[in-house]
């Protein structure tokens, strides 16, 4: 969970000084200064930099400069599309997931599941990007609203929360049956 609050921090100052304020600049331009803010602080420490914080920061920087340069409502509304088809192309890279998930995890999952799993993520923000589009282009910005903050958040919560349970379920059990004493042989 770490590195991914760490990944969407920028993402998530913009909701919450857009929930506060109501002013798409004012939390655009937050959203950038955190991004740039939390690269440089990681540059400074010498820690490495994923290719996913890289385009996390790529996004909010060129989208933020769009937004507060255009301050056009159809692009603001189309933008989080163009996000999430980035992001879906990002997740295509094979184990990405591994990245976000604990050892005990990784070690008792079978790599297929974990790979598969990744590019269902890829498929979901696919998706996203184009239920976003739809609303977007052919709803009003309340409808678009609701959607972005509970249809899209809400469905990647939900999908999170399946896989947690499935992969939790999974390593429980493999973790059981490696404790199991094997039966006695008798002869």
């Amino acid at each position: 969970m770490k590195e991914l609050l760490n990944d969407l921090l920028a993402t998530i100052f913009f909701f919450i000084v857009y929930w506060l304020t109501g002013s798409i600049l004012v939390s655009t331009g937050i959203a950038i200064a955190v991004g740039l803010g939390q690269l440089g602080y990681m540059k400074l420490k010498g820690r490495p930099i994923d290719l996913m914080q890289w385009l996390a920061l790529g996004l909010v920087v060129a989208f933020g400069g769009a937004t507060l340069a255009t301050q056009d409502l159809r692009f603001i509304m189309v933008k989080p599309s163009i996000i999430h088809f980035a992001i879906a192309a990002v997740m295509l890279r094979p184990n990405w997931l591994a990245r976000y998930m604990p050892k005990i995890a990784t070690d008792n999952l079978p790599p297929m599941l974990v790979l598969a799993y990744g590019y269902a993520w890829a498929a979901l923000m696919a998706g996203l990007g184009v239920a976003n589009l739809v609303i977007a282009l052919n709803f009003d910005p309340q409808v678009w609203a609701w959607f972005l903050s509970f249809g899209a958040v809400g469905a990647k919560l939900a999908f999170f929360g399946a896989q947690y349970v499935l992969f939790r379920g999974l390593v429980r059990r493999r973790i059981r049956q490696r404790l199991q004493p094997l039966p006695a042989v008798s002869g």
